[in-house]
């Protein structure tokens, strides 16, 4: 009898079964989907994860949302998407050392932010204050890739999205392994970041700290990587040596109170702030008034899961249209604020 010729995709598990750490993530063995889907030929299901989210409307939108600095000239700003893809490099380079799944690294790095709203931390902190029960972005980024672009993602996937954030620990290596390249690639081109817009000079940063990693980031991130690989190989969970973790911490900390917390970026936070509250107020009115039989709670659900989706130049365009008179601008309707309100059962 002639033998059945292998997919790519068992070829792909077989190798990864060959090749990957007994700690890694292996496809073959994913919890699987919400929604059972038969399998791709081509594919492992991590892979098919990566896909969906790389080729999402809410991917897309990460180009044009806030990393740190609102809405940049400057073209060599970080935005939250050139962020997501530094992350995904760390992480991925780090996997590979390690012999873990660099498939699902990418998946979860990919799809991390999905859920961060405009103007970065700024939006997210106003949502927080007018939602009952607040605003997570990481809870978010769960929320577009399960109801709003409904990707019918592994579970693997989506618990390293929900829990990239410092108060979680994902359940995978893999999601661990983004937790971390998360902060190292944020510490690390905010940096660069704020001494572009010269908030900050190299002398400035903590001389411990900057004798330790170097005031490089090419250094200090090459360092920071090695030394992951170096206390991780060959365990169960992602390490640090103790002096690495503590010059680190240090480095984010110095970070917090000179330029997240403390600079002129700060000055544009009110502004950027209001805008977000009064579109979110209007368009809770404007959907009361359409929808009067519907919860209230529904309605702020389906005007946040509007308002956090844009970026900062259509959160602007918006509060233009809505707020400053002017007979020359032409309308975006809201056709997507409402097929929102459709799925989230507005009646």
């Amino acid at each position: 009898m002639e033998q059945k010729q292998k997919t790519v995709r068992e070829k792909t598990q077989e190798r990864e079964n060959l090749y990957l750490s007994p700690f890694a993530s292996k496809s073959v063995n994913t919890k699987g989907r919400k929604r059972k889907e038969e399998p791709c030929t081509l594919r492992t299901e991590y892979q098919r994860d990566r896909d969906r989210i790389l080729h999402s409307k809410a991917f897309r939108r990460l180009k044009h949302k806030t990393q740190v600095f609102f809405s940049p000239y400057d073209d060599h700003f970080r935005t939250r998407m050139t962020h997501t893809l530094e992350v995904s490099q760390i992480a991925r380079t780090i996997a590979r050392a390690l012999d873990l799944n660099e498939d699902l690294t990418e998946a979860i790095a990919l799809g991390h932010d999905l859920g961060h709203t405009p103007f970065g931390h700024s939006g997210e902190r106003v949502l927080d204050e007018l939602m009952p029960g607040g605003y997570r972005h990481n809870e978010q980024s769960v929320r577009v890739v399960e109801f709003i672009e409904d990707l019918n993602l592994t579970y693997e996937t989506i618990d390293g999205i929900l829990n990239h954030s410092y108060q979680c620990m994902p359940n995978t290596l893999e999601g661990q392994l983004v937790r971390i390249s998360d902060k190292i690639a944020y510490i690390n081109h905010d940096i660069q970041d704020a001494i572009r817009a010269n908030i900050i000079k190299k002398e400035d940063m903590p001389k411990e700290s900057a004798d330790y990693f170097s005031t490089t980031n090419r250094i200090r991130l090459t360092k920071l990587v090695n030394d992951i690989v170096e206390n991780s190989y060959g365990k169960d969970k992602i390490l640090m040596s103790d002096e690495c973790f503590k010059q680190f911490i240090n480095l984010r900390k110095w970070m917090f109170e000179h330029v997240y917390n403390n600079s002129p970026i700060k000055l544009e936070e009110d502004k950027a702030q209001n805008v977000i509250k009064r579109l979110f107020e209007h368009y809770f009115f404007e959907l009361r008034k359409i929808y009067p039989k519907s919860d209230k709670k529904d309605i702020m659900q389906t005007v946040c899961d509007y308002v956090s989706g844009m970026t900062d130049r259509y959160v602007l365009i918006k509060f233009e249209e809505n707020f400053l008179p002017s007979p020359f601008i032409q309308k975006n309707n809201d056709e997507f604020l409402f097929k929102l309100a459709r799925m989230n059962g507005l009646q």
